[in-house]
């Protein structure tokens, strides 16, 4: 089968479309014939080996995990002998390594059924995102109707449907963005957008009882600042490029771990964990037309280098999508 490999650190130039062996479904996972996947933040991470603090659980000179990519959409080619919820030719969505590829295998518990409304490429673009979105504001943020919600990388992978999610959970939600994607921000449904470039949501002087920052990109400081007194502050920064660092996005989240029992406000760090569970909830919202997945733009497979490329760099809106 055709997949994006990788050997060693380092661009978008280090990825090559091979041939290698197609894998096989063991006892408790299920084959999957790929239509579909999408670029995250996690693929760029990755592929430069970044933060350097990380190489020594995602390989020392190259990633342990040599195919990128991580949520897919596609039809059940096999299940495992384990496996009974899912069976071959079942349409599925869902989360695992190596999803650059023809063919993925991928723990039965992390597949589900995808949205019956949705097609392969919009599929694709759900089980990451969508599932970090749904963990950060459900189960850490315990968003309830009334609240207010800000969401700071709004127009990202992660927030376009953090936006959606807690307008669904009846919260009143914030947006924070950059100038060319405030519209996007708005048609999500965010009842207030705040540009970046015009106004810091630190300094506004509105408060808010959960403050989801997806971008790691301000102090600590000024996100409480942004927080009512008892309020919430769940940290998932993905970070930007900046050509390689120590520490990336770790150092906030360490930080806000080690701050965390000394202050009033909540602060905690999520670590989203792909959950059939949360495909099925993530299933409802979307087949009942409370969110939809943003897709930015679309790659054929042989262009997936350049594809990540344009996440690293352009910091694409919404999600960018490979196809199969």
């Amino acid at each position: 089968m055709k997949a994006i490999v990788q050997d060693r650190y380092g661009s978008p130039d280090v990825l090559e479309l091979r041939e290698v062996e197609r894998p096989s479904a063991g006892d408790g996972e299920v084959l999957v014939r790929v239509r579909a996947a999408a670029v995250n933040a996690r693929d760029w991470h990755l592929m430069r080996g970044d933060p350097y603090l990380a190489r020594p659980v995602l390989g020392l000179r190259g990633p342990k995990a040599r195919i990128r990519g991580t949520d897919f959409a596609g039809r059940v080619e096999a299940v495992g002998r384990n496996v009974t919820r899912l069976r071959p030719g079942d349409e599925v969505f869902g989360e695992a390594d190596g999803a650059f590829a023809e063919y993925v295998c991928a723990p039965a518990g992390a597949v589900g059924p995808m949205p019956a409304n949705l097609t392969f490429e919009q599929a694709a673009a759900v089980p990451l995102a969508g599932n970090t979105a749904l963990m950060g504001l459900r189960d850490l943020g315990r968003v309830r109707p009334g609240q207010r919600v800000l969401v700071n990388g709004a127009s990202g992978g992660v927030g376009t449907f953090a936006v959606q999610i807690a307008k669904a959970f009846g919260a009143e939600v914030t947006g924070v963005c950059g100038p060319r994607n405030t519209e996007l921000v708005r048609s999500l449904g965010a009842d207030h957008v705040v540009d970046y470039s015009r106004e810091d949501f630190a300094r506004a002087g509105r408060r808010h009882d959960l403050v989801l920052d997806l971008v790691g990109n301000r102090s600590l400081t000024d996100c409480r600042r942004a927080l009512t007194p008892g309020g919430t502050l769940v940290l998932s920064g993905g970070g930007v490029s900046e050509g390689g660092s120590l520490m990336g996005p770790m150092a906030l989240l360490l930080k806000g771990a080690a701050l965390s029992p000394f202050v009033r406000h909540r602060l905690l760090v999520l670590t989203a964990a792909p959950d059939h569970r949360n495909l099925a909830a993530l299933r409802e919202l979307i087949e009942s037309g409370r969110v939809a997945p943003a897709v930015d733009r679309t790659y054929p497979l042989h262009e997936a280098p350049e594809a990540i490329r344009y996440v690293e760099v352009e910091h694409a809106r919404a999600k960018v999508v490979i196809t199969l």
